[in-house]
C-alpha cells in the first residue's frame, strides 16, 4: 500500500519535527494496522483504517498552539477540514477522504460506533493513549469491558497491561 506510505512522509513532514506527535500516530497506525490484519478488514477498509490512525490527531498541534491544550472534541472537529486537505491528490478516492475525514471527526466519540474501522481506530488509540496518559489498571479495565469489541484489541489492552 504505497498510498498509506506516502501518506505516513506527509503527516511526518507536516508534523515539523513533533517528535511526540510522529510517534504518537506512528504506534497508533501500527496496532491499527496489527488488529485490522489479524481481524480480516476487507483490503479497502483497512486502508481507510491506517489513513486515519496516521491522520487522527493532525488537529492537535494548531490546537496546542492556539488553547495550550488538543481537547478531543475540538481535535474532531478542527481535524476534519485539515485531514480533507491533506489527502486530496494522494490517489484515495472521494469515498475513502470521506470515510477518513469521518473517523478523524469522530475518534474521540465511543458512543454509535459505526463500522470496523471505526472500533479499531478506537482501539488502536486508547491502546496508545493509556501508555502516554498512564492511566490506572483500573480504568484501563474499565475500558477493556466496556469499549473495546475486537478479540485482537482485547488481547494487545490485556497482553500490554496485565489484564488477567
Amino acid at each position: 500500500m504505497r498510498v498509506v506510505s506516502e501518506i505516513m512522509k506527509k503527516m511526518i513532514e507536516y508534523s515539523d519535527g513533533s517528535n511526540h506527535d510522529i510517534n504518537h500516530f506512528m504506534k497508533v497506525h501500527n496496532y491499527a494496522r496489527t488488529i485490522g490484519e489479524l481481524e480480516g478488514l476487507a483490503a479497502d477498509t483497512q486502508m481507510v483504517l491506517e489513513v486515519a490512525a496516521i491522520v487522527h490527531d493532525i488537529a492537535c498541534p494548531m490546537l496546542r498552539q492556539q488553547f495550550g491544550v488538543a481537547d478531543g472534541k475540538k481535535q474532531e472537529v478542527e481535524g476534519m477540514p485539515l485531514a480533507k486537505d491533506l489527502l486530496k491528490d494522494t490517489g484515495l478516492s472521494d469515498d475513502q477522504i470521506e470515510r477518513v475525514v469521518y473517523l478523524v471527526g469522530h475518534h474521540h466519540t465511543i458512543d454509535e460506533i459505526d463500522g470496523m474501522d471505526y472500533q479499531i481506530l478506537i482501539e488502536a488509540d486508547y491502546l496508545v493513549n493509556a501508555d502516554e496518559s498512564s492511566y490506572s489498571k483500573e480504568k484501563i479495565r474499565n475500558v477493556y469491558e466496556s469499549v473495546f469489541k475486537t478479540e485482537t484489541g482485547k488481547r494487545l489492552l490485556a497482553a500490554v497491561y496485565g489484564l488477567v
